[in-house]
């Protein structure tokens, strides 16, 4: 996975009911665009995240 800074991250949902996830990378912490990120989310909560295989980067 590689992202820079302006990209978005989006979480997919593995629960019925459960919304997917979408935020802001604010910084990248691993080298050449690699995780960990810095991520800001829709509801404000900024958090360091390691992306899983249900996660995906959007290009800004």
């Amino acid at each position: 996975m590689h992202a820079n800074v302006g990209d978005h991250l989006v979480v997919n949902s593995r629960a019925v009911g459960m919304r997917d996830r979408r935020g802001e990378i604010l910084e990248v912490r691993g080298r050449d665009g690699e995780p960990p990120y810095v991520v800001r989310f829709d509801d404000g909560h900024e958090s360091l995240v390691y992306p899983g295989p249900d996660s995906l980067i959007e290009p800004s």
